[in-house]
């Protein structure tokens, strides 16, 4: 069975991917983009390395101007970010004829994060199945796991290559001459796989 993983090449999405192998599934790697930057290709590499197959999810700069005037509304990103992570799920179902979703959320995650009446809503308006394998995992069982499978690249947000949303809406919004750290954090780590241990 095909199962669309949100992935954005970093150690969790990466740790989903393998844990929905390891199930029997084939893991098809989904990385959101807007159509501005090619920010993607850090996943397509990653994705490669994990050994998944690969496509990208253009939202469009229409629906990214939208989030960026949100987040500056708000002064915040949290709700934007759940907003990109609902959407880009039900797209994944309409644009690919998805039966099968999934994203590399864990149990300590802020954000994006649905509720359990979001998930149950979505799955029974388009009869699907979302999982979500590393919810019930916590930072320290996380780091573990990481040390074990993977070989990642870390370091703050304005540093790392990588390919998750925020890079496009950060690299936007600087563009646009926004004060980014008036509403993401400046010293915030992020992840990219850059290759496996033995699995």
């Amino acid at each position: 069975m095909i199962c669309y993983l949100l992935y954005s090449g970093g150690k969790d999405s990466t740790l989903a991917g393998i844990i929905l192998k390891k199930l029997g599934y084939k893991v098809i790697a989904v990385n959101v983009t807007f159509g501005l930057y090619p920010y993607y290709k850090y996943a397509e590499e990653s994705s490669k390395i994990a050994g998944f197959e690969f496509k990208t999810l253009n939202l469009g700069k229409e629906f990214l101007e939208k989030i960026v005037e949100k987040i500056i509304k708000e002064g915040k990103v949290s709700n934007a970010l759940n907003i990109i992570h609902k959407t880009a799920i039900e797209e994944v179902i309409k644009r690919f004829n998805a039966k099968v979703i999934a994203d590399g959320i864990r149990r300590d995650d802020k954000v994006p994060k649905l509720s359990e009446s979001e998930i149950r809503s979505i799955e029974d308006r388009y009869d699907v199945e979302l999982l979500s394998p590393l919810r019930g995992i916590g930072y320290k069982t996380l780091r573990r796991l990481v040390e074990k499978y993977l070989i990642i690249k870390e370091d703050y947000s304005d540093f790392l290559e990588k390919s998750d949303y925020e890079a496009e809406i950060r690299q936007y919004m600087k563009d646009k001459g926004i004060d980014i750290y008036k509403y993401f954090p400046k010293e915030h780590k992020q992840s990219r796989v850059i290759g496996l241990k033995i699995i």
